[in-house]
């Protein structure tokens, strides 16, 4: 059996790296339940849920009767339209053609969009049910605002108009007694007022919440915009031919130049992309857009790193971004205290800045995943974007565009101004994802722990390879945290997996399902990006009060037509900290490591040793190991498996996913009833690692090192020997030394329950500024 040099300067690296990082991580370890959901019982909460559910239907049946009527107007309106037209031509006309185009401007499209959601709304509310979404129908509604934003800049030109022409034509003039006209700005006024009781009675574990809440946005957004308008014309939106170029979405993204790093607010129009900046306001003068380039969407094309020149992304360091987050979570606290002490504005003014500027470090620096987008006419360009879902989001959307855009063309100068000009009031996007951006008594997300299991997937129309995985937003950036197996070749895919995801002020569950290619010649690895589609996403709000009951929520995520079941489950701070004592003396987990080595005979217990050997027989080159979650029914098989000293487990490691020994290894030194470190040691390791003289900390670490019981000592200079080695792979498997303290420092590190000093409130972080904490990071300067 092979023990590593009991200490090297290498080691005390380590276990530095290793234990600073707890300060950071106190209390975030990795915790796996099998739970069994019992369907057949009904609690309160969910008759108040089925109450909510039929207002539902209520408000929604509301908004059809509306809907019949507001169809029924316009109908009215082009009524008269097409004889009106047909007139045109002849010798005796009533109206010319273009008086009829200006009056009857977008009217027809607005009938489409109207009888569309209609039509689609319908048949979804007669055929009412639990489980029955509605959020796509007035998502897909909202981004066709851009009808009636052209609708509305030429209303007072079309009333103008049809003025004239009664006063010219009697004829016309009892035509357009009857035609509704004004009815129709109340429109958007409305629809938001409906989104709002809409949303008042939807759960917000509801998939339909986050579609509504952005559907919404887009509305009140919208609004005001309209209500801040002079002038009764946007011609900076209007194409030399007289279409209206409409805006389809915008956000903020991370541009690559020259190896920098620049935010940009990208604006994707009818007919082109477009990227600009943000000035900066001088001498008081109003926000502007510098156009930075545009790229006509008939001309624009997706490349992927093999189709391109090779182009390094630089990569912000691991522990760059830890200590970026750590004055977040410091000047979160502070903030949070000149709040409560109703201190000066000068100084909260001060917070605030400093916090924005490291929120926006964060922001520039986080995201590492390409999208390339090339002029074909031209350059290309290279956004970096922190989830696959987003990336999907970009796609999709000019995808669809483009088969309605087929001529190239050229913006002038001064149009290209006029339309960088617009941006400002087109915007649904105004502001970045910072904490000084919030209100007060907006919600700071979730911190703890998520058990989701992904049970199935339907509505396939044929056989597919499909695997699915889950992204949790962390510090307002999307993180992808567990992956399913793939289920082969079937339409009705049931995985049945259980995650357990750590939540870092999080808000938002994605899930994307993707169809798994097997074909390796067409792998880009460098992209971050396979050919593996995806097949559909969705997402859920995180909201705390329906996620802090002790039972499971079930829910339904729909996307593009394929429908995945889920469950969630979350465990707060103050329960996933406890260490609790084995009611199995015989067993492994939970036992004190001094019994269990004594039992075996042996130096490092049986189970550390397997787990290793496993991971180093195939697990080196995975990437995130030791980060990724495994499937936690894996997990809490092996763990039963060692509890009872099953012969066959050596052969159960080798039949299961690599992710999943990692976290039973994870998961029995988390289970220890008191830490490897020891909670006597504890103390005496925080003051170590606080000293400032480097000599006097190694000496001090040495020293306590030595103090270890020998099986303690023994156990985590085997552990520390094979983190160095998968520290060796980082250019394959991406975990740094860095990346594996950050895993595993809680799990050694963090006291009983009793020692440690956790805030129960599981929407408030652990942050540098609780306790001594914040003291001994500044002087680790980690």
């Amino acid at each position: 059996m092979f023990y590593p040099k009991i200490w090297t300067r290498k080691s005390h690296e380590t276990i530095t790296n290793i234990y600073g990082f707890h300060f950071l991580y106190c209390g975030h370890g990795n915790q796996a339940h099998l739970a069994i959901i019992t369907l057949s019982m009904f609690t309160q909460a969910e008759l108040d849920l089925e109450k909510g559910l039929e207002m539902r239907k209520r408000v929604l049946s509301g908004i059809l009767a509306s809907e019949e009527t507001y169809l029924s107007h316009l109908e009215a309106l082009l009524l008269p339209m097409k004889p009106l037209k047909a007139a045109a031509t002849t010798s005796q006309p009533v109206l010319t053609v273009q008086q009829i185009e200006t009056i009857f401007f977008k009217v027809p499209e607005l009938y489409e969009i109207h009888k569309e959601f209609y039509d689609s709304l319908l048949p979804r509310v007669q055929q009412w049910s639990h489980h029955q979404c509605v959020g796509d129908l007035f998502q897909k509604q909202a981004s066709q605002l851009g009808v009636y934003r052209a609708f509305v800049d030429n209303y007072e030109l079309a009333v103008e108009t049809a003025e004239k022409c009664c006063q010219a034509n009697t004829q016309f003039a009892e035509i357009s007694e009857v035609m509704p006209y004004g009815v129709l700005k109340v429109l958007v006024t409305r629809s938001t007022l409906v989104l709002h009781d809409l949303l008042k009675h939807t759960p917000s574990s509801h998939p339909d919440y986050p579609l509504l809440q952005d559907a919404l946005r887009i509305s009140q957004n919208f609004l005001s915009s309209i209500n801040e308008e002079s002038t009764p014309r946007r011609q900076s939106m209007t194409v030399k031919k007289g279409e209206n170029r409409q805006l389809l979405k915008d956000g903020f993204m991370v541009e690559l130049v020259e190896g920098a790093r620049k935010l940009r607010h990208v604006f994707l129009f009818t007919d082109l992309l477009l990227c600009a900046k943000l000035k900066k306001q001088i001498g008081g003068k109003s926000q502007q857009y510098d156009s930075k380039w545009y790229i006509p969407l008939s001309d624009l094309t997706f490349q992927t790193a093999e189709e391109s020149e090779p182009l390094p992304i630089p990569q912000a360091p691991d522990e760059e971004l830890d200590a970026i987050k750590i004055k977040i979570s410091s000047l979160r606290s502070e903030i949070q205290r000149e709040r409560r002490a109703n201190k000066g504005s000068k100084v909260m003014e001060r917070l605030k800045k400093k916090l924005s500027e490291q929120e926006l470090l964060l922001l520039l620096n986080s995201p590492n995943m390409p999208l390339r987008v090339h002029n074909r006419s031209g350059k290309s360009y290279i956004f970096l974007i922190s989830s696959d879902y987003e990336r999907a989001e970009w796609k999709e959307v000019i995808r669809e565009q483009q088969k309605k855009c087929f001529k190239t063309f050229s913006l002038t100068s001064m149009e290209l101004q006029m339309l960088t000009n617009s941006c400002l009031k087109l915007q649904t996007v105004h502001q970045l994802p910072l904490t000084v951006n919030k209100e007060e008594d907006e919600s700071t997300g979730l911190y703890g722990f998520l058990n989701v299991i992904v049970h199935s997937a339907s509505g396939l129309k044929q056989s597919l390879n499909l695997y699915c995985t889950l992204e949790v937003d962390s510090f307002g950036i999307f993180v992808n945290k567990a992956k399913t197996r793939v289920y082969r070749y079937t339409t009705e895919p049931k995985w049945n997996e259980e995650f357990e995801i750590e939540l870092e002020g999080s808000q938002t569950l994605r899930l994307l399902c993707y169809e798994k290619s097997y074909n390796k010649a067409k792998m880009n690895k460098e992209d971050g990006e396979s050919t593996d589609r995806i097949m559909g996403k969705g997402q859920i709000a995180l909201d705390p009060p329906m996620l802090q009951g002790k039972d499971w929520q079930r829910t339904v995520i729909p996307m593009n037509g394929i429908e995945v079941k889920i469950s969630m489950k979350f465990t707060s701070r103050e329960f996933s900290l406890k260490r609790m004592s084995s009611r199995k003396p015989m067993g492994v987990f939970g036992v004190n490591i001094s019994s269990v080595t004594k039992r075996e005979r042996s130096k490092v217990p049986y189970i550390v040793r397997q787990c290793l050997e496993e991971i180093e027989r195939r697990g080196m080159e995975e990437v995130g190991i030791y980060r990724v979650s495994g499937v936690a029914t894996d997990i809490q098989a092996l763990k039963t498996a060692f509890d009872t000293n099953n012969k066959d487990v050596s052969v159960m490691m080798s039949e299961m996913d690599v992710n999943a020994i990692a976290g039973t290894l994870k998961l029995y030194f988390r289970e220890l009833p008191e830490p490897l470190f020891t909670d006597e040691l504890y103390p005496n390791f925080a003051g170590g690692i606080a000293l400032s003289d480097s000599v006097a900390k190694e000496s001090c670490m040495l020293n306590l090192l030595l103090s270890l019981p020998e099986p303690n000592l023994v156990t985590f200079l085997f552990l520390l020997d094979h983190l160095k080695r998968v520290a060796e792979k980082e250019s394959v498997n991406k975990m740094s030394l860095h990346n594996l303290a950050t895993v595993f420092g809680p799990t050694l590190l963090r006291p009983a329950e009793k020692d440690s000093k956790i805030p129960t409130n599981p929407t408030q972080p652990i942050t540098m500024g609780d306790s001594w904490s914040l003291e001994v990071m500044s002087q680790v300067h980690i």
